[in-house]
């Protein structure tokens, strides 16, 4: 799984990765907004410098006031106070709502960028990675993400601030006071390392969970049928059960490290506020030290614990928040092995000849071809068949570039596919899979996605050329009802004949078809046989045959055993040689059993 890969990885960054990995946070996505930083630092400043105003102002309230009793001071200071309080108030005001602002457009810009950077991946890379895992990581872990920022923002911005603005006024007031208050800082700095350490490991794996939570949800959605058929659900909910309460798990004791702090700083602030009092009041009684300044610097100390407290919360807090953004440059740094050369050019395809040769191509360590020589003439359907395993779907993915042959040339018209850009060989050809993939959107829609930019009356025209008109216009709102969730409001045939009209609607020189195995009534065998017709007729066309009527149809047939070409030519030719083909026409095709007796 990719958790497993990116939790490696985000044990092995030491303090200065950690902190590089937050520059780079920063620098890719805070620059943008560095003119709305600007104006959020001021609001915070006036925040912070309101704090020690109010901590200044206690001065002059002790002195003239409640001492000296001045009655034309009351109405000034009020005033003071007012003014104090509403630049805070406004300032906060602007802070939040720029903040919101700003953190809202930092998730929207990462998750495009980590949708886009899935999307430009190859095939491998959708095959290593879960789905609940990447999908944590667009959602979950951009929030991560922005938390991190508005982190730094706050508590370096106004925080800090505050806290620097409120021990200005101590030290105005008595440094050596000022001195006496730090006691316990070097008690909460080793007890906040402490706690770091252990959040760190609870937030990775939390973040883990997380995406095993949102896989077994997308499981049971995908696989409700089969669940109910196969009476699992006991088996989804343990499953489910246990990530939640592993989830909670990990929150709960993360709350709690988080929650040490508190008292940590607690313990500290009674310490320095004990010592203070203690020896602030001996020296006002002593007379070396006048009441005003003691209330001040008091009020200073009192308004400082909240910002300090959030401060040493800071590092504790970030390295949850981090441990999301590690996973999501994880993902951004994962290069695609499928990409255009320097020198990549256009593909220009005359005749839509295909050739193989000498081609071999691993899944990971598995072998699937060895050694591949085929070709696909232009016109002319090419079948594909043998036992499960032979490398039949192998050859399709190929053609498309979803992965690259480990060794030999796959050719189009003479022009290496590996040389063309990906996007020019896309275009020359339409892919029909197996398994029928429609998008929770309209018929047409999902017709269009096989030219974007067709129009209306075009997609009718494929609609109807692969018998999809007639009972697309039975639907209650035509081609524009919604298809549901992977075109679950439709039939199997029914979604068949869509992506056969989608096809059809691409109208590239190169058909992909890999025939679907799943049972059709008489009716709809014989429309999608049909539809079939018309969308091989004068293309190349390369299938994976799983219906007798299409094996008969073919111009030549390759039977693939262990990813090379065992046997090659027509039905009946292949029948009569009584090899493999015959074999497999038996157990698959239904032919006659003797079929399957070699010759002597």
């Amino acid at each position: 799984m990719f958790a497993d890969f990116a939790e490696k990885i985000a044990a092995k960054l030491t303090g200065r990765q950690r902190a590089g990995l937050l520059f780079r946070l920063i620098s890719e996505n805070a620059w943008q907004y560095r003119r709305s930083y600007a104006v959020v630092l001021v609001l915070m400043a006036l925040v912070a410098a309101t704090g020690g105003a109010a901590a200044l102002i206690m001065e002059s309230v002790m002195d003239d006031v409640f001492i000296q009793r001045r009655a034309g001071m009351v109405a000034v200071i009020a005033a003071w106070v007012l003014v104090i309080f509403l630049v805070r108030g406004a300032s906060a005001y602007g802070q939040t709502v720029l903040l919101g602002r700003i953190g809202n457009g930092i998730v929207a810009g990462l998750q495009t960028r980590i949708y886009d950077h899935v999307l430009a991946q190859g095939m491998a890379f959708h095959a290593r990675h879960g789905t609940g895992a990447l999908t944590t990581r667009i959602t979950h872990n951009c929030n991560a993400a922005r938390q991190a920022l508005d982190l730094v923002a706050t508590r370096l911005g106004t925080d800090l601030l505050s806290v620097v603005a409120l021990v200005s006024v101590m030290l105005w007031q008595d440094i050596t006071l000022s001195l006496t208050a730090l006691v316990g800082l070097p008690v909460v700095l080793v007890g906040v390392a402490a706690l770091v350490r252990r959040v760190r490991k609870l937030a990775r794996d939390e973040i883990t969970l997380q995406a095993r939570i949102v896989s077994a949800m997308s499981e049971t959605i995908r696989g409700a049928r089969i669940i109910k058929a196969f009476r699992l659900e006991p088996e989804m909910r343990g499953r489910m059960s246990a990530a939640i309460e592993g989830v909670r798990e990990r929150a709960d004791r993360i709350v709690v490290l988080r929650g040490l702090v508190s008292p940590l700083m607690e313990a500290m602030a009674g310490v320095g506020a004990a010592t203070v009092i203690l020896y602030g009041g001996w020296r006002v009684i002593d007379g070396t030290m006048d009441t005003g300044s003691f209330f001040s610097f008091v009020t200073a100390l009192f308004l400082a614990a909240d910002p300090a407290r959030r401060l040493a919360q800071l590092n504790v807090q970030l390295r949850q928040h981090l441990a999301g953004v590690e996973y999501i440059y994880a993902v951004l740094d994962t290069r695609s092995g499928i990409r255009d050369g320097a020198d990549a050019i256009e593909l220009a395809v005359t005749d839509g000849k295909i050739r193989f040769e000498d081609v071999r191509f691993t899944y990971g360590e598995a072998p699937a071809l060895h050694g591949l020589n085929l070709v696909a003439r232009p016109g002319e359907v090419t079948a594909l068949v043998g036992p499960s395993g032979a490398g039949k779907s192998t050859v399709l993915a190929l053609i498309e570039r979803f992965y690259d042959a480990t060794g030999g040339v796959i050719s189009i018209d003479g022009q290496d596919i590996r040389g063309v850009r990906i996007a020019s060989l896309r275009r020359q050809v339409a892919l029909v899979t197996q398994e029928t993939f429609l998008f929770d959107a309209s018929v047409a829609e999902n017709i269009g996605f096989g030219r974007p930019n067709a129009t209306a009356a075009e997609i009718e025209a494929a609609a109807r050329a692969a018998n999809a008109d007639e009972f697309i216009s039975a639907l209650e709102q035509g081609y524009a009802t919604p298809v549901g969730e992977g075109g679950s409001r439709l039939s199997g045939g029914e979604r068949q004949r869509i992506a056969i009209a989608r096809a059809m609607l691409r109208d590239a020189p190169i058909l992909l078809l890999d025939e679907a195995t799943s049972a059709l009534d008489a009716e709809a065998e014989i429309r999608v046989q049909e539809a079939l017709d018309r969308l091989m007729a004068g293309r190349t066309t390369i299938v994976i045959a799983h219906r007798l009527a299409t094996v008969r149809r073919a111009d030549r047939i390759c039977v693939m055993a262990d990813g090379r070409v065992a046997e090659e030519g027509t039905h009946d030719v292949l029948v009569a040689k009584r090899g493999l083909y015959a074999r497999l026409a038996a157990l698959q095709f239904g032919q006659p059993a003797d079929l399957g007796k070699e010759r002597g």
